[in-house]
């Protein structure tokens, strides 16, 4: 069992449960969604994000821990189309990284990126503990019926993704062969330098090399374009690319009874993996597949509304990368002249090798 068969046997005990008519949507999508008033719907998830499970100390700066925590959040109420409001975070932390006030840089890291989104930070805990703990939630907003749900999508939508693919997990493999970053210093305004770094391309190995390991520590999340797909209702579903994109769009599927074609040469390929791929024996196409961590926005759209999209959201661009299809659960990818089985295989918690 892994952690999506263990949430769906939950699901179905949930299931048995007396609900609050005021809950709209529960476990299943990437939040939950509650209705507040006439006029609004709140929006609640929550993170976890455990040292040497989900990042290396050594390799992680604090401050960029900091980002990271809250994006992944963010991330969350971008893929339901709502806008992001509030924060709470709870840290525990061994007497080591207290001693050297990790916690300062932490914070640090965490409030720049909320001041960006204009999300202020509530409370939280902190405790100390054997390693790093970081639990993050997030309360967001979407007007009534306006949150975007995982199992909305129907046959004949196009599908799109922002931004590009890869490079997150193109710097998680090159942290686990010895690669560090080159962390901005700790300041109040590092979230923008760092929004500016992960979306770069640039021609010399170092400073690829940087990119593509800022793409995996400090990902950028694309609120903006999750209140204009959510708000102007231009997707059908969505969800954001956390496990890889063979595993959410498979997700995706499941959860709205339908199937998808991706065409491989519209995959946007990140630039700095494409330079450094040949000599590092890393496959682009794979790593945008399978690879997690990219925290772009999947979406689907309705045809008729596929005019209406912007080119560009705060400097992001969108690619369409397929079609919506009636075969349930089936998920292909078209090469050429073929067309193959694209089965998930992206990051699932519990999930090991077999031998």
């Amino acid at each position: 069992m892994n952690e999506f068969d263990f949430i769906r046997q939950l699901r179905e005990r949930l299931r048995s449960q007396k609900g609050s008519a005021r809950l709209i949507q529960g476990a299943g999508d990437d939040t939950a969604v509650i209705s507040q008033t006439a006029d609004r719907d709140l929006l609640i998830t929550t993170d976890l994000l455990v040292e040497n499970i989900d990042f290396l100390r050594e390799a992680t700066p604090a401050l960029l821990l900091g980002h990271k925590a809250l994006a992944v959040s963010l991330s969350d109420i971008a893929a339901m189309g709502g806008r992001p409001l509030w924060s709470l975070v709870s840290i525990g932390l061994p007497e080591s990284a207290w001693s050297s006030d990790y916690q300062t840089d932490f914070y640090t890291g965490y409030l720049a990126l909320a001041d960006l989104f204009g999300v202020t930070l509530t409370g939280g805990d902190v405790s100390e503990s054997s390693q790093v703990v970081i639990d993050s939630i997030v309360v967001g907003e979407a007007r009534p019926d306006r949150a975007v749900l995982r199992s909305t999508a129907r046959p004949g939508d196009h599908v799109f993704v922002t931004g590009n693919l890869g490079g997150a997990a193109a710097g998680l493999r090159l942290i686990e062969l010895g690669a560090r970053v080159r962390s901005p210093s700790v300041s109040a305004g590092v979230a923008e330098p760092l929004a500016a770094a992960t979306g770069s391309t640039t021609n010399d190995d170092d400073g690829a090399i940087n990119s593509l390991l800022l793409r995996q520590l400090a990902p950028q999340p694309r609120v903006g374009w999750g209140i204009v797909l959510g708000e102007e209702e231009l997707a059908t579903s969505m969800i954001d690319i956390s496990d890889g994109l063979s595993s959410d769009l498979h997700r995706l599927c499941v959860e709205s009874n339908v199937g998808a074609t991706i065409d491989a040469a519209s995959l946007p390929l990140n630039e700095n993996v494409k330079q450094l791929c040949g000599r590092r024996a890393l496959d682009p196409v794979a790593l945008a597949l399978h690879g997690g961590e990219d925290f772009e926005l999947l979406f689907t759209v309705a045809p008729e509304n596929v005019p209406r999209l912007p080119k560009r959201v705060d400097g992001t661009p969108i690619s369409r990368i397929g079609e919506i299809s009636d075969q349930s659960g089936v998920t292909e990818v078209r090469e050429h002249h073929r067309t193959w089985r694209l089965q998930p295989q992206g990051f699932s918690h519990f999930t090991r090798p077999k031998t």
